[in-house]
């Protein structure tokens, strides 16, 4: 299979796009000065006013057979023309709950499951964050962060996932005690890595060395 590539470039109308719009802001700052701000939004925001989920997903054994872990995507991104390290997250148009009354986190359990076999532990309740960005400076799009239980009965297993045509997606799971080095070995071969994995990742590595007394 070839790899996927950007083949041309030209500039976007507003008039054309069909997921994204500029908006010209007007504003008066905090000295009641008037401003202006230049900002682009999605245009698929619903009644639910999330832009997206994405899904950390914690993988772990009755056994204790491996290490706490977690499932990391491999994604062709043509913004970026480069393959991304992220987590699972899908954007506005997939989310159904904004038509069906589903929520974030079934959503979420049911994107998991379609987009890499694994399926949800239900005696450990889903956790969301609140609606949070994470470029306010450029555009008002959000996301909720789920976090997942998946709960294996052995060893690990790596299912099929039942992705759709046109979706090229490659699912790796990596314990959670290297995944900070893992992203830092992707980011030295050339991968672009998600900031909301790569945050992720840098936290617990902190939190593993406040524990230790690396901060007294």
């Amino acid at each position: 299979m070839p790899a996927a590539k950007v083949i041309s470039e030209e500039p976007l109308d507003t008039k054309d796009a069909k997921w994204i719009r500029l908006k010209k802001i007007h504003y008066t700052d905090q000295d009641g000065k008037h401003r202006l701000w230049e900002s682009a939004e999605r245009t698929t925001r619903k009644d639910s006013g999330i832009d997206g989920v994405a899904v950390l997903a914690v993988l772990r054994s009755k056994t204790k057979a491996f290490p706490l872990s977690t499932v990391i995507i491999e994604q062709y991104r043509p913004p970026l023309d480069n393959i991304v390290i992220g987590m699972l997250h899908f954007p506005p148009f997939i989310i159904s709950y904004a038509d069906y009354c589903e929520t974030a986190e079934a959503a979420a359990i049911r994107e998991l499951r379609e987009e890499t076999g694994y399926e949800v532990d239900m005696t450990t309740e889903p956790e969301s964050s609140p609606i949070v960005v994470s470029d306010p400076g450029m555009t008002n799009a959000n996301m909720k962060l789920v976090v997942v239980s998946v709960l294996l009965d052995d060893k690990l297993e790596t299912p099929t996932p039942h992705l759709d045509d046109g979706e090229h997606i490659i699912t790796r799971v990596v314990e959670l005690d290297q995944l900070d080095a893992e992203l830092k070995a992707y980011d030295k071969k050339g991968f672009v890595v998600d900031a909301r994995l790569s945050h992720f990742a840098v936290g617990y590595a902190m939190a593993k060395r406040i524990s230790s007394g690396a901060f007294p």
